[in-house]
């Protein structure tokens, strides 16, 4: 008995010290991209290179914050990820509902599609979405990038929202149907509020999913007045040099939403993906 104890503490003691070693992985470089930004960039380019920096260098802070540029590319980012997450919901909600809820015949063919286009990478999205958006003119503009960004991320979202109705219990919407609600009434009074959390994570990572997109952008918007972040970061990056400290530090900006996205909804984003992940 005592070596049991003894082995399945042992057993604990090394399936922890494996999490904390993969944990570290993931984020060094997240870790070293800060450090970075604070360092010099005569410290940058040392060698050894120092894990921590002599001294703390705001200077590569201060220069983007001067920088109109940056200013701009975020607000695009902001337009162009907001409308794409707000875009991704409403179109993908209801579609959910029905594949959820209605009578649809080939109902297997139809997820099985959506889980094939989910496969299909961006570069293979890239040049038939321009072929089509140049002929409606929504190139260079903010409706082509994020029409292209809610193809990308609908089909997850339809996935995991179908999966979140589907374990809602069928008599709820028996209930409100007595009740006197309409399909739309038990839809908005009824699914959507037992649903919210899963509708708070697809919304995230509809959100995420457009702010870190950097092809489409490349592609659809060669103005740079509508560049999003991903693409102004580009301007860093010239045939003399590469500004990494400012790069750095740019880089560190733009991933502050997305770290305040996981503060704010971590409950709600692990509760919608434990109750997408039941029945399929």
């Amino acid at each position: 008995m005592t070596t049991y104890k003894f082995a399945h503490r042992y057993g604990k003691a090394l399936q922890s010290l494996l999490g904390l070693l993969i944990v570290l992985v993931y984020l060094f470089p997240i870790y070293w991209m800060i450090v970075s930004s604070l360092k010099t960039s005569g410290e940058i380019f040392s060698n050894p290179p120092t894990l921590f920096p002599n001294e703390l260098y705001l200077g590569n802070y201060l220069n983007q914050l001067r920088n109109s540029n940056l200013y701009l590319y975020l607000k695009n980012s902001f337009i162009i990820s907001v409308c794409a997450m707000i875009g991704g919901v409403l179109l993908a909600a209801p579609a959910s509902y029905a594949l959820a809820r209605k009578p649809i015949r080939g109902i297997g063919v139809i997820m099985f599609l959506v889980i094939i286009i989910q496969m299909v990478p961006s570069n293979s999205l890239v040049l038939p979405l321009y072929a089509m958006f140049s002929k409606a003119h929504m190139t260079d503009s903010y409706v082509g990038v994020i029409l292209a960004n809610i193809t990308g991320s609908l089909p997850f979202v339809l996935l995991l929202l179908r999966t979140a109705f589907l374990n809602v219990p069928k008599g709820l919407e028996d209930a409100a149907a007595i009740d006197g609600c309409s399909n739309w009434g038990t839809f908005f009074k009824v699914m959507l509020p037992l649903t919210l959390p899963s509708l708070l994570t697809c919304a995230a990572f509809a959100f995420i999913f457009a702010w870190g997109e950097l092809l489409y952008a490349l592609v659809l918007l060669p103005n740079q007045t509508y560049w999003p972040i991903t693409l102004g970061m580009r301007t860093f990056i010239s045939q003399y040099g590469t500004d990494w400290g400012g790069l750095m530090a740019t880089a560190a900006i733009t991933s502050a939403p997305i770290l305040l996205i996981f503060i704010f909804t971590q409950k709600h984003i692990v509760g919608g993906i434990t109750a997408g992940s039941v029945k399929g």
